[in-house]
């Protein structure tokens, strides 16, 4: 998931992802701000890779103030079918699992 605030830029960024390939299928909500989501396997390492690729890229991770990649999460659609948003959510799968947040190099 990636969350926006300028619903142009949202655009371009999936119409990007889909064009590089970085992705097969995405979507954004339809207001100014909210959320894009970023569709694929969980267990696709290969796909993970070619989608955090595309973010890093593309400046889509935000960096502390000391320039390490926020270690987020990822959302699986059976945690978004249970309710899980919030402080109810607590990721399975985080961005440390595949890139060294300091150096924002893949580990696998």
């Amino acid at each position: 998931m990636f969350f926006f605030g300028d619903r142009k830029f949202v655009e371009e960024i999936c119409v990007k992802a889909i064009k590089e390939e970085a992705i097969l299928e995405c979507k954004h909500t339809d207001a100014e701000t909210g959320v894009a989501c970023f569709y694929l396997e969980g267990d696709d390492m290969e796909a993970h890779r070619k989608i955090l690729s595309f973010f890093i890229n593309n400046g889509l991770i935000r960096k502390t103030k000391t320039g390490k990649l926020y270690n987020i999460g990822f959302k699986f659609d059976d945690q978004t079918r249970a309710g899980e948003y919030g402080g109810d959510f607590k990721a399975e799968l985080k961005l440390d699992r595949f890139v060294d947040l300091n150096t924002g190099e893949f580990i696998i």
